[in-house]
């Protein structure tokens, strides 16, 4: 896994080089007239999706739905698709409820497309389109690398089907950045997962797929319930359940979400929660210099991954192979 995380930059350097052909994509798709976007992945691809629909959302003004599969594998009902965009995000492309739901937007009519690391898989053959995230084989159950990629590889689609320049700009800059957030120390963090019953995780807009990805690795790597939350949410129903227990990591982007993240994070503190809080003038964890708050969250990934890594190496548990777990997953 840490070696993993470290060829992270690598990953979306190669992506950042494919350019010429996403945007070949981009310009063959014609969304012009697509009533919807529909996002397909589960587990960690899920979370890229979760980014890549705020992305959609907010650079193309496309209303986005999150797929359900068991409508196709489990109900048997082929939804009505045509003339919209589906969007299938996976790792090994071999979950058979994957692949079904892609076969299905295909014949419904819809532009489908497979973000995947493997090229050569049933997913990939399904899809009209294919963007690579030529990652390379990850050997780590946990996936680091492959996620970071394909939350860029989603980015890197939705600058050209925008035609966002500043997009594209972020993109280059970010694997350079991926390499300086290596050297970012989050361990303070580990005192408080030693004493914790639980673990929250928040973040808004953008930053919430990464959100739900920390708290996914917390649970999978740490064995540590830990939930993904928006942090309007977490002003919510699931304060109630805060404590002196239940630590708060939350992250806050440049965007038009900081001023809630910052009142809240001020609230937080003044009612005696542990808050470890990433980005902004009062944050406590060490950071980058702010920059496009359509790439932070994904750098703000690996200095997560590698505290949770060392944390797990710390309590004697091996964060490459955790219980119970395989490294591709097949559902139905």
């Amino acid at each position: 896994m840490a070696s993993e995380i470290g060829e992270s930059a690598d990953v979306v350097a190669k992506i950042v080089r494919s350019r010429p052909a996403t945007r070949d994509i981009a310009q063959r798709i014609g969304i012009g007239s697509a009533p919807l976007c529909v996002v397909c992945g589960r587990g960690s691809s899920g979370h890229a999706g979760v980014f890549l629909r705020y992305l959609v959302e907010t650079r193309l003004r496309l209303p986005v739905s999150a797929s359900a599969p068991s409508v196709i594998t489990a109900f048997r009902t082929p939804l009505m698709l045509r003339h919209a965009l589906f969007i299938v995000i996976s790792q090994s492309g071999r979950s058979p409820d994957l692949i079904a739901a892609t076969r299905s937007a295909r014949a419904a009519g819809a532009r489908t497309i497979a973000i995947v690391n493997a090229t050569s898989s049933p997913v990939a053959d399904e899809a009209e389109f294919v963007v690579p995230i030529e990652a390379g084989r990850e050997h780590s159950v946990a996936a680091t690398k492959t996620v970071i990629g394909s939350m860029a590889a989603s980015a890197g689609l939705v600058a050209e089907l925008a035609e966002d320049r500043a997009l594209r700009s972020a993109l280059d800059r970010l694997p350079e950045r991926l390499h300086r957030a290596l050297a970012l120390d989050w361990s303070e963090i580990a005192d408080d997962l030693a004493k914790a019953s639980a673990v929250f995780v928040a973040a808004r807009g953008l930053g919430l797929g990464s959100a739900r990805e920390i708290a996914l690795k917390l649970s999978e790597i740490l064995r540590l319930p830990s939930i993904g939350v928006s942090a309007a949410e977490l002003q919510h129903g699931p304060r109630a359940a805060l404590s002196s227990r239940t630590p708060v990591v939350m992250m806050r982007l440049m965007d038009e979400t900081a001023a809630t993240v910052d009142a809240l994070a001020e609230e937080l503190r003044e009612q005696k929660i542990a808050l470890h809080l990433c980005g902004g003038p009062h944050g406590s964890l060490p950071w980058l210099s702010e920059d496009d708050p359509a790439t932070d969250p994904i750098t703000m990934l690996v200095p997560a991954y590698r505290m949770i890594e060392q944390t797990a190496r710390a309590h004697g548990f091996d964060p490459d192979r955790p219980p119970r777990l395989t490294k591709i997953t097949e559902t139905f």
